[in-house]
């Protein structure tokens, strides 16, 4: 197929709010080895990219300038000497920067067929959480059948991947979220009880819950504001897993004494810096330990609306107000 040589994609002139992206014409982007080019269909958005368009979270030397991180469409270009992929297939995946355009560079190691019945829109919502939780809760924080895990912000995107991949996998999964539809939300799709954080103290009730065991496993995306609470809810030989700090970045007067009685284990990490073989191994636990379950529809994205790209404004605002339920998707074509 001939291809363009521009491209529409969204610009960010300058940090600061959602108002400042704006759209321009670029040069089509190049497949170097070991890249596919996709045609891009859908978007996932995401709070990496909120942080990006506010100047909190830079994208690596090498990678795009260009918003975006999680991609669904066709093959359009194969870098030099690859073969894994062919002119014509759907996939999806996690691109170093760069989705938010009509075209996307996308390494072939961190790339995906769609799941057998899946629709551009619906594989957009899967690589950036999927990629996040299964090597956070499942290859960091060694989460297994029969434990039990706290995944907060359990309505968000990574909330209700995590929640569906524990349970999944056999372990009971407690939850918190900020009203009771979105807990609602949660329990229906998993959680055996979710904690409203606004009405309840999510310490007191897993303590309940666990008959003062605590739980095995946190997923926290608050960070500081929630740093001591989690020490209190973790079992002995539990895991906190650091994901985000929507809480802030920096626990004052925190007593680290639990840590060292009951022989915790604090972890974290970020996706984007990962190296290329890093994220290969995680995109191929996920093709065989996940990509059956979402083709079972065991597992399946959450999704909470799917906007126009014109709209990505909108969309950002939506992920900002934190008032949705699971992930928001821009519609490229």
């Amino acid at each position: 197929m001939t291809l363009p040589s521009s491209m529409r994609h969204v610009d960010l002139p300058s940090f600061g709010g959602p108002e400042v992206m704006t759209f321009t014409s670029g040069p089509l982007p190049q497949p170097k080895p070991g890249e596919i080019l996709v045609q891009v269909e859908a978007v996932g958005v995401n709070r990496p990219d909120v942080a990006q368009r506010q100047g909190n979270y830079p994208p690596p030397k090498d990678a795009s300038p260009i918003l975006g991180l999680e991609v669904a469409g066709k093959v359009v270009a194969l870098g030099e000497g690859f073969q894994d992929f062919a002119i014509g297939d759907e996939v999806c995946g996690l691109a170093n920067g760069g989705a938010y355009a009509e075209y996307c560079t996308l390494p072939a190691g961190q790339a995906l067929r769609f799941p057998r019945g899946y629709d551009a829109v619906k594989a957009a919502a899967v690589p950036e959480t999927f990629f996040t939780v299964w090597a956070n809760l499942f290859q960091m924080a060694g989460l297994t059948e029969g434990e039990s895990v706290l995944i907060h912000g359990g309505s968000s995107g990574i909330g209700t991947t995590a929640i569906q991949l524990a349970r999944a996998f056999g372990a009971t999964v407690y939850t918190t979220a900020g009203s009771a539809e979105k807990c609602a939300a949660c329990e229906k799709i998993g959680a055996t009880r979710a904690i409203n954080y606004k009405t309840e103290d999510f310490v007191e009730v897993v303590q309940q819950l666990t008959e003062g065991q605590g739980v095995d496993v946190i997923l926290d995306m608050i960070g500081a504001a929630y740093f001591e609470k989690n020490i209190g809810a973790l079992a002995k030989d539990g895991c906190l897993s650091m994901i985000a700090f929507l809480g802030g970045r920096v626990a004052e007067n925190v007593n680290l004494a639990p840590i060292m009685v009951k022989r915790l284990t604090i972890t974290g990490s970020t996706m984007r810096p990962r190296t290329a073989e890093e994220k290969r191994a995680i995109r191929d636990e996920l093709l065989s330990q996940v990509w059956p379950l979402l083709e079972a529809g065991t597992v399946a994205p959450v999704i909470h609306a799917v906007m126009p790209f014109d709209q990505v404004v909108d969309a950002h605002r939506l992920m900002e107000s934190s008032s949705h339920i699971g992930k928001i998707v821009l519609k490229v074509r």
